[in-house]
């Protein structure tokens, strides 16, 4: 299986302009630049896509988890914060942070933690990044 995009920048780096596509057409010529990245400005970036591959992934393998497992989620919610530092002339990715909350129907905290931490290493996001990953799940009653 392989999955594709494409990015396309003209200008300078600070100055110049991109546009990001994806096969699927979910982004189609989707802005972003140096004021989407670095200074908030309405648009995306690829930290954020990052941050949501990230969140849908690991979500996603966490719902196979429980499913092996028999439970059936009534809800995860997941929300991925990426970091981007400064590292010498350039920046890096230093961290990916996922935090949790799930509704399971019958599953206790003590499943409920090694479920979710099997999904966190083995998500192939996870596997992917080169960063520090931290997992803070919470069961809702």
């Amino acid at each position: 299986m392989n999955r594709k995009a494409n990015a396309v920048w003209q200008g300078s780096g600070k100055d110049g302009k991109g546009q990001l596509t994806t096969q699927s057409g979910v982004l189609s010529s989707n802005p972003y630049g140096f004021n989407t990245r670095f200074e908030n400005e309405p648009g995306t970036n690829p930290e954020e896509l990052i941050a949501a591959a990230h969140a849908g992934c690991f979500t996603m393998a966490l719902a196979f988890q429980l499913q092996g497992a028999g439970f059936t989620a009534d809800e995860l919610r997941t929300e991925a914060v990426v970091s981007l530092e400064k590292d010498g002339d350039g920046f890096t990715i230093t961290a990916s942070a996922l935090t949790l909350t799930a509704r399971i129907p019958g599953i206790d905290q003590a499943k409920f933690d090694e479920l979710a931490g099997v999904a966190e290493k083995n998500c192939p996001v996870s596997k992917v990044l080169n960063a520090k990953i931290s997992l803070k799940a919470t069961l809702q009653g």
